[in-house]
């Protein structure tokens, strides 16, 4: 950790602990994040408690993305503005082609026409949170 400058006083008010995206299956959504980032579904953690209405995907690098019930639920409708996106993922990939095929297979559902000259392609999650991936 950087040291404070004098006085102790860094700005900084608080660590982020984790994203968390609201959906109607918690569980659900975080094997899907697991199938797309890897990571452990529902490792054990004494910040939260884990149940039919929150569940967690704790990545390799130490971030958390954490998935809470939402009744009811209402998604996102990329790309209208009257039901936005709010926040995205971007997931960086070696092979949009490969990748497509397995973010399909685990359930994600293509939003945009996968242009195979662009460098990104936007899909939707089983809940219908848009994230892109995207070529490195």
């Amino acid at each position: 950790m950087p040291a404070r400058p004098e006085g102790g006083d860094d700005g900084m008010i608080g660590r982020l602990q984790c994203t968390v995206l609201d959906c109607p299956d918690p569980r659900a959504l975080a094997r899907f994040y697991g199938g797309l980032l890897g990571g452990e579904v529902n490792r054990p953690d004494p910040r939260w408690s884990l149940d039919a209405d929150w569940a967690t995907l704790h990545l390799d690098g130490g971030q958390v993305l954490a998935f809470q019930r939402a009744d009811p639920y209402h998604p996102p409708a990329w790309p209208d503005p009257a039901r936005p996106q709010q926040f995205h993922l971007d997931v960086g990939v070696p092979d949009l082609a490969r990748a497509r095929r397995r973010v399909l297979d685990l359930g994600a559902a293509p939003l945009d026409d996968g242009d195979p000259a662009r460098g990104w392609h936007v899909y939707a999650d089983p809940a219908g949170h848009p994230f892109c991936l995207v070529r490195e």
